[in-house]
């Protein structure tokens, strides 16, 4: 069992919780990050709410590892890695003067805040994730002998 399992339940099913509200309501109300921090109304709200429905799907991925946590480590891997771009590009457009500061609210509440939980997670599932790694996916011995033992006796169109 993977340490600290509930408390990575508890992380990860809040994640999902909080990607399904945020990714709801951004695609419900595509304007709301630039009223907040000031700027103009985007041309293009279908943009932002697209946004909002990637970021609502993660919301499932995020279930899942909740779900269970011994083989979540790519879901999560893949989730740190957005979490860790997003900030990168609200970087560049902070440096830039493209967006003024009040808009770093989006990762700070997207990003920052899951960084050491995932990361802790991550280091938690990494032995369960080399063990899944190396061995072998349950049913492919028996499908190179001929066929998977749940499938046994099924009869399949030619």
């Amino acid at each position: 069992m993977i340490p600290r399992r509930r408390l990575h339940r508890a992380v990860f099913s809040l994640a999902a919780l909080y990607n399904a509200c945020w990714g709801l309501y951004a695609a419900l109300d595509p304007q709301w990050l630039f009223r907040f921090a000031g700027m103009p109304p985007l041309n293009h709200p279908a943009i932002f709410a697209c946004l909002g429905m990637v970021v609502g799907v993660y919301a499932i991925l995020y279930a899942e590892v909740a779900r269970a946590p011994e083989r979540g480590f790519l879901l999560a891997a893949v989730g740190l890695l957005g979490k860790l771009l997003g900030p990168i590009g609200l970087a560049a457009l902070l440096a830039t003067g493209q967006w003024p500061p009040r808009s770093a609210v989006l990762c700070l509440t997207n990003d920052l805040i899951w960084w050491v939980p995932f990361g802790v997670y991550l280091h938690d599932a990494w032995p369960f994730f080399v063990r899944q790694w190396r061995a072998p996916p349950e049913g492919d011995l028996a499908e190179l002998r001929g066929g998977s033992p749940s499938r046994r006796g099924a009869h399949h169109a030619p």
